[in-house]
């Protein structure tokens, strides 16, 4: 992998981050593609900083890959953690490095930010990604994701 630049997303990347979640949560087992919720989801994170950031991977001048941090604050920390989500790469771009290097990337930016926890949810069944992850020194938690959907 080579000539891939990777940068902090504007809003004039919302078109590619939003056709990115698609190709996502058209794989995810937990979600569904809904564009227009995804636009407004991205545009506000976008507007406010201080909820997140998206970091996206460039091949060629294509975005082809893209990933989210939101901040959060942890008692148990005692400070800024980062939630990741939405890591994914273009299906043509896949095994080819851009996502270690989009990884490397958002665990840097978010050092640099000031968060002294990372955490992530994967599907169960995506043994690639969790290769990937713990190679990169992610390890299992003893938590166990739950959730309660207040409002469709």
């Amino acid at each position: 992998m080579t000539n891939h630049i990777i940068a902090e997303a504007t809003l004039t990347d919302l078109n590619a981050i939003t056709h990115l979640l698609t190709v996502l949560f058209t794989q995810e087992a937990d979600f569904e593609p809904q564009p227009e919720k995804q636009m407004h989801a991205v545009s506000d994170i976008l507007r406010h900083p201080d909820k997140g950031h998206f970091l996206l991977i460039k091949h060629q001048s294509k975005v082809v890959g893209v990933v989210s941090l939101l901040y959060l604050t942890s008692t148990a920390m005692g400070g800024k953690v980062a939630l990741l989500e939405d890591m994914v790469i273009d299906e043509q771009h896949r095994g080819k490095g851009f996502g270690s290097a989009l990884l490397n990337a958002a665990v840097n930016f978010a050092r640099q930010q000031g968060c002294l926890r990372m955490t992530l949810l994967t599907d169960a069944d995506n043994a690639i990604a969790q290769k990937m992850y713990q190679d990169e020194g992610f390890t299992h938690s003893a938590m166990i994701p739950m959730r309660l959907i207040l409002d469709t």
